[in-house]
This record gives C-alpha cells, structure tokens and sequence, in this order.
C-alpha cells in the first residue's frame, strides 16, 4: 500500500496525481475541509477531477487535521493505492432526520459483499440522528465488519455542513466507502477523557435524540443552571460541557452526547445521537490532562504496527478543540508519538465519532478522539 497525505490552502498549487496510483478499483482519496467550500466549491471540485475515476469520499469539518498540526480554512487529503484491497464507494440522501435508520441500511445494503471488511462513514453533521443511522447499517451488516467514521462539521456554528457526492461538496446526505478483500487491516480506538459534573440524573421525557425533561424537570432549564453566563452562547457552550449516557450491564461505559440545537419554547435540547427515556446520564467537563492522555490511549487500542506504509485518520469532537483551545495541538501531537514512526495522519474535528468501543458493534460517540488506521498486512 502507498500513502500520501497533502494540504491545500487558497495560494496553493494544485495537486497533482502521483505515479503510484495505477489501479483506480484499488484507490481512494479521502478529503477533509473547510464549510466555506459550500459556497466555493472550485478548489474541492479541481482535486476530484484530479482522480477522476478513482473514489473520493470527504466531508466539513471544525478544524483540519495534517500531521501534527490543526488547520483551518484549508482541503487536506490523503491518497491510497492499495496493492490487494478493492473499493467501492456510496452516497445516499437524507430526506429527514427521522429516516437516519433507513440511510443506514441502504448505505449497509449498497456496499455488502462477501469479502466486506470495512466501511469508513461520513455525515452530514445536522440533518441526521447519528445512532439511528449506525443502527441501521448494523441491523445489515455481519458484526465482523468494522465501520468508523464521522459526522461533519462547521465550527462552533452549527450551520450548514457537507460531504462530496458527485465531485461536488453537499448537505443532506450521507457517503461512505467499503474496503474489500483479506488484506486490509482497519485498527480503531475511541476514548474521552471528561469528567463528571453533578449529580446523575434520569431522562423522564426524550423522543429519539430530543431530550425534554430530566428528574421531571425542564431539561434546557436544567442545562442552562449550570451553565450560568454560557448559557447565552447556547448550542455552541454546550459542546464544553456534554452528557455522559450511562450504558447497560456492569461496569461504568458510556457514551457522550453532544447537543446540535435548542428548543428555547419546549425548553428541550436536541442531541447528535439518541437520549434513551429512563437511561441515566450525567454532566461532564473538560479537564486538560485528561482529555490528551485520552487521545493517546485512543492510539494505543488501534494496535498499530506497520512502519511505514500506515494510514491514520483522527476524528476529535470540536468540543474537545474548545476545551483545549491553545493546546488542541496537544492531542493530536499525543497519537503520533504512539503510532509507529513514519505513520502519516489526517483527519478532522467533528460533530460526531464513529466506532466501536475497543471491540464490537459501532456506536455514534461524541467529544471522544476516534482514531481509525489503515494498512495492509
């Protein structure tokens, strides 16, 4: 497999194809950038004519990830030609959040085969219930296959985001790639490292991934308390402090929730993933250390151990690059230095994270660093 990563800014030269992609069923080009290219989308359209003929799969984001260094307002990519894995990609419309279920098995049912290994998923970040959709290809697809991924993003602004169908960044709709064949080696690795603000609270009344109420009381007035003189910056100051759903069975696990809008008249608060009615969830915030160790950890569960020829894609929770703010860097300096020397990195800060846990079925995470490489073996 060959790799080769790159990062274009408005002064930049255009990309230019490298020698090694020979074979377009086994390549893929896989682009992250900024909203803006909504609006302009030139510079997004000249790299995917560029590879014509090859796969391109690509999303929005808040914030660029290139090696150790996060950007704005720039297209980074990277270039995969694969010497045994086969690839095919799918894009599918979202009419209406409500129907994130049946995205997900049309998505699962476009790409099935029998030597599916994996898919990677990108989002739009808005119009989608990110549980729902994960529900649904897993409602598809053999346990074996590992799906990763994530859900665009626009800043802290919560907008408008896209994803490439067609050559042409888009809203409303979903996109993903499947990789084929013995060979591909997908390692992945998600973790959070927020803590616990306040008590545990039970959901009295939610519907879907729209939360009401909490111990029978208001959720956004709840919320709001605890934000204080944040809450006038709502949904942007609620991604500093998101809720931790409690998961079922022993031990503690859970899975973060991000909040994507507020209802000011039903005092309700409208999450990135589904709120269970009568789960327990709790608040979180930030803490710097831990955040960083978590990304590292992140690296670790990917299990990583080819050299040179590695792929890696980190997907972080713009709420983590709020948290952080000037030391964002840090963490994604963290999953370098544990991945083998010579591994190159991508990747982008999200509304949402697709994974499993260290193993098993995929979950729609939030605030998490989500780390997918990819190599052949």
């Amino acid at each position: 497999m060959n790799v080769q990563i790159f990062c274009l800014d408005n002064s930049s030269p255009s990309i230019t194809c490298p020698d090694f992609v020979q074979d377009p069923q086994k390549s893929l080009v896989i682009l992250f950038g900024s909203p803006s290219f909504l609006e302009s989308p030139g510079r997004v359209q000249e790299v995917c004519h560029t590879f014509s003929g090859i796969p391109v799969i690509g999303c929005s984001t808040s914030g660029e990830v290139f090696g150790n260094e996060i950007k704005d307002d720039s297209l980074v990519g990277g270039i995969l030609q694969f010497e045994w894995t086969t690839v095919q990609a799918a894009t599918v419309p979202i009419p209406d959040p409500s129907q994130s279920f049946e995205v997900g098995q049309q998505i699962a049912n476009d790409l099935l085969r029998p030597d599916l290994r994996g898919i990677m998923v990108l989002s739009d970040g808005l119009q989608i219930n990110g549980s729902e959709l994960i529900r649904g290809m897993n409602a598809i697809l053999p346990e074996s296959v590992i799906i990763t991924g994530g859900l665009a993003g626009d800043g802290d602004r919560f907008k408008q985001t896209w994803v490439i169908n067609n050559s042409m960044p888009v809203g409303g709709m979903v996109t993903a790639v499947g990789l084929y064949g013995d060979r591909i080696h997908l390692g992945h690795g998600s973790k959070g490292g927020w803590d616990y603000l306040g008590p545990e609270r039970r959901v009295t009344r939610s519907e879907g991934n729209i939360l009401y109420k909490l111990d029978g009381k208001p959720a956004l007035e709840l919320y709001k308390e605890y934000l204080g003189e944040r809450a006038s910056g709502l949904p942007a100051t609620a991604l500093l402090f998101p809720l931790a759903l409690k998961q079922d069975g022993p031990g503690d696990e859970y899975l973060v929730r991000t909040i994507l809008a507020v209802d000011e008249t039903n005092q309700s608060m409208t999450f990135a993933g589904n709120i269970p009615q009568n789960s327990l969830v709790q608040l979180m915030r930030g803490n710097f250390d831990r955040l960083i160790t978590g990304a590292s950890e992140a690296a670790l569960l990917t299990q990583s151990d080819d050299q040179q020829n590695t792929l890696a894609i980190a997907i972080s929770c713009v709420g983590r690059r709020l948290a952080l703010g000037e030391r964002a860097e840090e963490e994604i300096e963290a999953t370098l230095e544990v991945f083998p020397q010579g591994t190159q990195q991508i990747g982008f800060y999200s509304y949402g994270e697709l994974s499993p846990y260290a193993n098993g079925r995929c979950e729609l995470h939030n605030q998490t660093m989500t780390l997918t490489t990819i190599s052949e073996h």
